[in-house]
Order: C-alpha cells, then sequence, then structure tokens
C-alpha cells in the first residue's frame, strides 16, 4: 500500500500539486518524519513564496521498475508535476542500464500521456561496475531528459557533492551509518541544491496552465 503525505503546512486551493516520485531518497528512510525530502523542500519552496504542495510518493527499496509498475495509480491522484527520483536500488543491485533506462522512458512516456511536467533527478553510478556501466548509466538520465522535454537535476547529491567533492570521509558528517542515505544535516544540502530546479518547475506549469 503505498500512502501519499502531503507537506504543506496550509494547503491552498490554488497551490500547484507536484508529486515527488521515488524510492528511500524520497520517502525519508532513516529520517524523522520532517527531516526528509519532501518535507524539507516544502519548508525551502514556502520560504520562497512558491505556491506548491508536495505529495511524497517514494517507496524505500523501489528500482527503476517498481516506479514503472506503479506510476499509473500514481498520477491518478492527478498532480501537475513529477519529480523523478529513481536508480538508486538499480545501482546497488547492478541491474542492466538499459533496463534502468526503458523503466524512466515508461515513467516519462506515463508523465507526458497525463499532460504532467517531469523534473527527473540524476543518480550517478560508481565505479565498482566499470568505467563502461558507469557512462552507460550515468547518461541515462540526460538522454531522456532531452528526449522528453523534461527539467534535468543532474545530481540527486548535488550539494553535499558542492561542498565536499568526492571526498568520502568528509561526505560522512553529512550521510547516514549506512553511507547510503543522506542525514538530515545532508538533505539540506541537497534541497537547496535541488530547490531552485524545482521552482522552474512550478514555472513551467503556471506557463502551461496559462496557455492552456
Amino acid at each position: 500500500m503505498i500512502f501519499f503525505v502531503t507537506y504543506a503546512s496550509d494547503t491552498r486551493a490554488e497551490d500547484l500539486r507536484i508529486t515527488a516520485f521515488g524510492d528511500s531518497l524520497v520517502q525519508g528512510y532513516g529520517l524523522t518524519q520532517g527531516d526528509g525530502l519532501v518535507p524539507q523542500l516544502q519548508r525551502w519552496l514556502d520560504a520562497q513564496e512558491v505556491a506548491v504542495t508536495l505529495s511524497n510518493a517514494g517507496v524505500s527499496g523501489d528500482t527503476t521498475a517498481g516506479g514503472a509498475a506503479r506510476i499509473d495509480w500514481t498520477l491518478a491522484d492527478q498532480p501537475q508535476g513529477l519529480i523523478v527520483l529513481l536508480g538508486g536500488n538499480d545501482l546497488l543491485r547492478g541491474l542492466a542500464p538499459d533496463q534502468a533506462r526503458e523503466n524512466l522512458r515508461q515513467i516519462l512516456l506515463a508523465a507526458q500521456a497525463g499532460d504532467v511536467e517531469v523534473l527527473l533527478i540524476g543518480m550517478r553510478a560508481p565505479g565498482n561496475f566499470g568505467p563502461e556501466y558507469k557512462a552507460s548509466f550515468d547518461r541515462i538520465y540526460s538522454d531522456l531528459a532531452q528526449e522528453f522535454d523534461a527539467l534535468l537535476h543532474p545530481d540527486a547529491f548535488a550539494g553535499i557533492r558542492a561542498l565536499v567533492g568526492s571526498d568520502p570521509a568528509a561526505a560522512q558528517e553529512y550521510m547516514q551509518a549506512d553511507n547510503i542515505h543522506p542525514n538530515a544535516k545532508g538533505v539540506a544540502l541537497n534541497v537547496a541544491a535541488l530547490g531552485p530546479v524545482v521552482q522552474e518547475l512550478a514555472a513551467r506549469i503556471s506557463a502551461t496552465d496559462r496557455d492552456s
């Protein structure tokens, strides 16, 4: 069972409705309810006076295949925008990049059919599967964003990486003990990097509504 949680403190009828769709990074694994990606992003948008109500459609452990299997159910809620963050569990399992690409493509096709604006968040593959795997996986997100004219935020961990670079020891301060999920401080850094792109998503939705 998937539960949608809305985080706006005062939901207004005129707010744009955007659903964050993904895995544990969206769901908020290991964090208190207010410290996950969606509630922190909602507070960031509220502070910028962006009239958006976010819903959390994150499922821990979800792969791109799991996302493709439930996208129609998610879109039945009729969001105006969709933030897609999937691929981390595919990487952990070493699943084929071509498979992940096709699953994400099915998600974007479903959103396109419903006239839902999309922001795609990229995941960077580690080097342990080899350079060919990494190159193939990393370009999935930019390729699909171009194909579907979707917005792209290239790296889910951009905020942390901007501060610590590629130093894993320095990154530990912003990660949970599993070194997979960010802690509350890490989420805050990632939200600061992601927020302006979500603002752009909201602007796209508003422009589309005016043109329709």
